[in-house]
């Protein structure tokens, strides 16, 4: 597996996490410095920022990969969108999670998200809603 890290340097703890928590082995991390200058368009220095990850249009579209979004939250939604278009469905993302307790804090990998099942989930509901709103 492939991860493309928008954040912060992933730990070997945190690398381990993830592997246990997907169940395979990271191969590849590949960092891309995220700083974004707020006075100047956005889109741009996205598009610019993810084609650093220097990956093919195939290995979007094929390679097993797990991406750490940025932490500044227009940022993550404009990599995650520029992404459903290069790989065609929406990325797994890691979700870490300050440790309760930890001087200095310390972060752990909560969860993997599956964007693309998380998505599907929610067509079906909206199909669900409108048979619902037809039937009454």
């Amino acid at each position: 597996m492939i991860i493309v890290n928008f954040a912060h340097p992933l730990s070997k703890e945190q690398l381990h996490q993830v592997e246990t928590l997907a169940r395979q082995p990271v191969e590849k991390v590949i960092e891309v410095h995220n700083q974004i200058n707020s006075q100047e368009p956005l889109e741009g220095q996205i598009l610019e920022m993810v084609d650093k990850a220097g990956l093919s249009p195939e290995e979007w579209q094929n390679a097993p990969i797990l991406v750490n979004p940025p932490s500044l939250n227009y940022s993550a939604v404009m990599v995650i969108a520029d992404l459903h278009g290069r790989m065609g469905y929406f990325p797994a993302c890691l979700r870490l999670r300050p440790v309760e307790g930890a001087i200095p804090p310390i972060f752990e990998v909560a969860e993997i998200l599956n964007l693309h099942a998380i998505r599907e989930k929610a067509r079906l509901r909206r199909v669900t809603m409108i048979s619902q709103k037809g039937a009454e």
